[in-house]
């Protein structure tokens, strides 16, 4: 069955969709398709195919890119952003003018291969912490200028969204403590000035620095690069006074036993940097719809 096209997506992130695609078709298709001119203009047929097992995402991006270079074309779903596609399942199936089609080709099938990657990704990390209670955050290592489309497939992959920028949340880190003259400074005044911020997070690096931002009243730790016995003792020594979030040296092997010490998050740098691009094509009709039923009249 067809699904919605923007289903889920708010109003600030359809904004960024078009700026997105506003880019990526610039650098792609530049003063004119010089190929697509050589095709019979007619309505044609296409579909785009997944070859692989994945977690799908991109449609907002694929129908925003449809609107700018094929407006007249028609697009309906099988497979929603957030579903698994199996190898060989049409994701969509495309009629419309096939000059159009073929200019938006390479941009639809690279916003559906990147974000269906990051989706991919993250639906196997929260995959292998199923049922201990921690969460699978992402970070700010995003390709420049797709930040909103990557952090939405991580949504889309099961996983939860760390802050967007440095605008919306406060992370004191080594850098900012060492600045500021110590712990307890650098987060006395991010209480004084950091009224707009959605949360404010301190982290640490040994047991001793967890003590003191306990101490100063911290409500969220990030535990940075430590081994998996002294995030237990972190955990241990927390008991429930603040949330606990683990980064840096977290793979994939060893998720499993990073979630099992009772940690409330685990953020994860390679759900997005780490990426191999999910394998899609567009597949046309051989030729234009109203060619191919001029013939068979």
């Amino acid at each position: 069955m067809p699904t919605a096209p923007h289903a889920g997506i708010d109003r600030e992130l359809l904004r960024q969709v078009g700026a997105d695609v506003d880019r990526a078709l610039a650098e792609d298709v530049g003063g004119g398709d010089l190929t697509a001119a050589l095709v019979p203009d007619g309505e044609a047929r296409a579909t785009i195919v997944c070859r692989e097992a994945a977690v799908t995402c991109g449609q907002p991006w694929v129908m925003e890119t449809l609107r700018q270079v094929a407006p007249s074309a028609v697009a309906t779903w099988h497979v929603a952003d957030g579903a698994r596609c199996a190898p060989g399942q049409a994701i969509v199936e495309i009629a419309g003018p096939a000059r159009g089609l073929l200019t938006a080709e390479r941009t639809c099938l690279n916003f559906l291969q990147t974000l269906s990657a990051v989706a991919t990704s993250t639906a196997l990390h929260v995959e292998a912490v199923a049922g201990t209670g921690a969460a699978i955050l992402d970070t700010r290592k995003t390709i420049p200028g797709l930040r909103a489309a990557q952090k939405y497939a991580v949504r889309c992959g099961g996983g939860r969204n760390h802050r967007m920028g440095l605008y919306d949340a406060i992370l004191i880190k080594e850098n900012h403590i060492a600045a500021a003259g110590g712990l307890g400074a650098a987060f006395a005044a991010a209480r004084r000035l950091g009224a707009g911020a959605s949360f404010i997070q301190v982290e640490v690096e040994t047991l001793d620095q967890l003590e003191e931002a306990l101490q100063a009243g911290v409500s969220m730790v990030l535990l940075d690069n430590m081994s998996t016995a002294q995030i237990r003792l972190a955990v241990a020594l927390a008991a429930g006074r603040c949330s606990l979030e683990v980064s840096g040296g977290v793979t994939l092997a060893r998720l499993r036993e990073l979630a099992e010490t009772g940690v409330d998050r685990i953020s994860v740098g390679a759900l997005i940097k780490d990426i191999r691009a999910i394998d899609f094509s567009m597949r046309f009709q051989a030729a234009p719809v109203e060619r191919a039923c001029a013939r068979q009249a």
